[in-house]
Parts: structure tokens; C-alpha cells; sequence
């Protein structure tokens, strides 16, 4: 006999992942430049866009606004509409994801995105790609060729399932 239940938990995951594993992709796909007149802190907006390659396949895109650096951030993604969908912030001290009224707390942001979407997402090496360098990230490879038209696509190979984020942006 199935769980009654299940739907409505099984929805719930599927919304806080699709949060979750939009904001990588918000957050590159139509990005802003960094202010200049800051050295350590970043800011960038734009449109992303994510598939994952899981039974079965998912998608999602939306508005991201991220800031901060790789160490301690925060992003915030966002519907067409500019509602918020979700706000992701790490630090040091851990890792956060609020969506609606509910909040999730893991001891880093690896931890979080890997418990919301099977593997760790490549938020840390966003900010590079965004800035044009290349950073290492376990699994994924970026293809920055378009970076300066504003567009980049990152993949993932391993581990299964395989992704691909595309990220849109004022370059």
C-alpha cells in the first residue's frame, strides 16, 4: 500500500531542488559584472538555466542575484515575475536555504546542494566563471569561449546523473 504522504513529499523535494539547483545557473546565465570598487566582495545577476539528466530528467531556470565570494555568500533566485523562490547563504559557520517559510541548515554549502540535488553544486567556481577564469570544480567542466558575449555553459560528467547549466549575462 503507497504512502499517502509521499506526493506531497516528494513535491516539496522537487521544489527546494528545483530552487537549488537553479541558483547556480540564475546566477551566471545573465549576470552583471562585479563593482570594481570592490575588492572582495562580488555581485552579479542574471538568468540561468539547469538540466539534470536523472529518471526523469529535470529542468529548471530562473533570476539569480549572487553575491559575496566563494567562502561566504549569498544568492537569491527568482521567478520571471521577481518573486523569490529561494535564498541560499553560506559562510564558514555552514550553509542555509530558505524557501518560503522553511529552512534548511547543513554544515557547508557542499553539504547542502549535494543532499538537494545527489551532488555538490559548482557554486564556489561560479564566481570565476563569471570573472572569466576557470577554477577547478569536481565533475564539472565550463566552456568559457562565449564568456565575454555573455554566455557560459558548464556540464558535469561525473557523478551520474549528468547536468548542464547555462548561464546568460551582460558581460
Amino acid at each position: 500500500m503507497s504512502d499517502p504522504t509521499a506526493p506531497a513529499g516528494l513535491a516539496q523535494r522537487r521544489r527546494l531542488l528545483g530552487g537549488l539547483l537553479a541558483a547556480p545557473l540564475v546566477l551566471v546565465a545573465c549576470a552583471t559584472p562585479p563593482d570594481s570598487s570592490s575588492s572582495k566582495t562580488e555581485a552579479w545577476s542574471g538568468r540561468l538555466a539547469l538540466r539534470v539528466d536523472s529518471v526523469p530528467p529535470q529542468s529548471f531556470s530562473a533570476g539569480f542575484d549572487l553575491r559575496g565570494a566563494p567562502d561566504a555568500g549569498e544568492l537569491l533566485l527568482s521567478s520571471p515575475l521577481g518573486n523569490t523562490i529561494a535564498q541560499v547563504r553560506w559562510s564558514s559557520a555552514g550553509a542555509e536555504l530558505q524557501q518560503g517559510g522553511q529552512v534548511q541548515r547543513r554544515a557547508s554549502l557542499d553539504e547542502l546542494t549535494t543532499e538537494l540535488s545527489g551532488t555538490a553544486l559548482p557554486v564556489a567556481a561560479l564566481f570565476g566563471w563569471l570573472r572569466g577564469d576557470n577554477p577547478a570544480s569536481a565533475g564539472w567542466t565550463a566552456d568559457l569561449s562565449q564568456q565575454s558575449q555573455g554566455r557560459i555553459t558548464a556540464r558535469r560528467e561525473s557523478p551520474l546523473p549528468t547536468a548542464e547549466l547555462r548561464l546568460l549575462f551582460l558581460p
